[in-house]
């Protein structure tokens, strides 16, 4: 049984981690390159800062260019301005501003440097393919990575795996070149690049392991938050089908800023992509079709699959089945007409 400050604990924990040990990696480079330690510690951390605090203060300015996402004006569109502030209200936050993205897949985000400056953006694909009902869902989902500050502390924490990418890239880069270029020589300078960048790929790799973790656990958070915030929980479940299928059948390839949003291009076409090349054992009328049933079952067995398992470890999303299984679980606890918003996290 969870809470909200069990995520704002596995929050501090990640955070924890991922520094812990990102100052141990520091520390490695600091030694490697026998730099003074207060030298190195400072040109280190320093610069981790600054590219942290660069990431935090230009990332919504990077997001809105590259999205092309267009502002809504007042009155410009009333249904899904009166729903967000309806919704926003009754969550207790202030009105986000609303963008729309000129993009055919169905799909949808927040972000933004703090609570009363978020942006909550809708892909064209999401208000042409999913009814309204679906839509309110979405944006309760969304509103509830606000309401989590989830969008924030994503946006600090993903910086620390990126660094530890970069300088992986660049010192195995070197190294392989230095090592090249001197043949035959004692060549220190590259081996010790060498060594440097294999850690720096390994303290990639933990953290972001530790990153993806807490990315999946927070869209469980959001989930079980529309749940309630619109008290019909069967509306984002057909949402979250409808998003899935439509993301996998994109000729688009992922965008880069995937954890943002309510679902994944990449985890969605694999998803799809492995019950269709088993359609023919999901398919148990036989009529060439797999109908929601059918569908379910195929994404439940596929979601316990090991080498699914195994993917969805580095994966932002947790596979749509157990979402949807999520959801359910809630929409079973609602009909009994036993149920209170205190406990909204119960589930998750």
């Amino acid at each position: 049984m969870a809470n909200l400050s069990q995520l704002k604990f596995a929050m501090a924990i990640s955070i924890f981690l991922s520094t812990f040990i990102f100052g141990l990696f520091i520390f490695g480079i600091v030694y490697l390159l026998e730099l003074g330690v207060i030298t190195g510690l400072f040109i280190a951390l320093g610069g981790s800062a600054l590219f942290i605090l660069l990431q935090y203060a230009i990332g919504p300015a990077i997001v809105s260019m590259t999205t092309k996402l267009k502002y809504i004006k007042l009155g410009e569109s009333p249904w899904l301005e009166e729903t967000v502030k309806e919704l926003a209200d009754k969550s207790g936050l202030p009105m986000p501003k609303l963008a729309i993205v000129p993009n055919n897949t169905p799909n949808a985000f927040t972000f933004g440097r703090t609570t009363s400056n978020a942006t909550l953006a809708v892909h064209e694909g999401l208000l042409r393919q999913l009814n309204q009902d679906e839509i309110r869902g979405v944006i309760a989902h969304e509103l509830g990575h606000i309401k989590h500050k989830d969008y924030i502390i994503m946006t600090v924490l993903s910086a620390l795996p990126l660094i530890a990418y970069m300088i992986a890239q660049v010192t195995l880069r070197a190294g392989i070149f230095s090592s090249g270029g001197r043949k035959g020589k004692n060549n220190n300078g590259g081996a010790v690049l060498l060594i440097i960048g294999a850690i720096s790929f390994l303290v990639y790799i933990i953290t972001f392991l530790i990153v993806m973790r807490l990315s999946r656990l927070r869209e469980h958070f959001a989930d079980a938050f529309a749940a309630y915030a619109t008290g019909s929980p069967h509306d984002l479940e057909s949402a979250l089908a409808k998003i899935t299928y439509g993301l996998s059948i994109s000729p688009k390839p992922p965008e880069g800023a995937r954890a943002f949003y309510i679902g994944d291009p990449a985890t969605a076409k694999q998803e799809v992509k492995r019950i269709m090349e088993n359609k023919n054992k999901y398919d148990l009328d036989e009529d060439g079709v797999l109908d929601e049933h059918e569908l379910q079952l195929a994404m439940e067995k596929e979601a316990h699959n090991t080498w699914t398992q195994l993917n969805s470890l580095f994966a932002t999303h947790p596979p749509t089945f157990k979402r949807i299984l999520l959801l359910k679980e809630i929409e079973n606890e609602m009909d009994t007409g036993k149920y209170a918003n205190d406990k909204m996290y119960s589930h998750v």
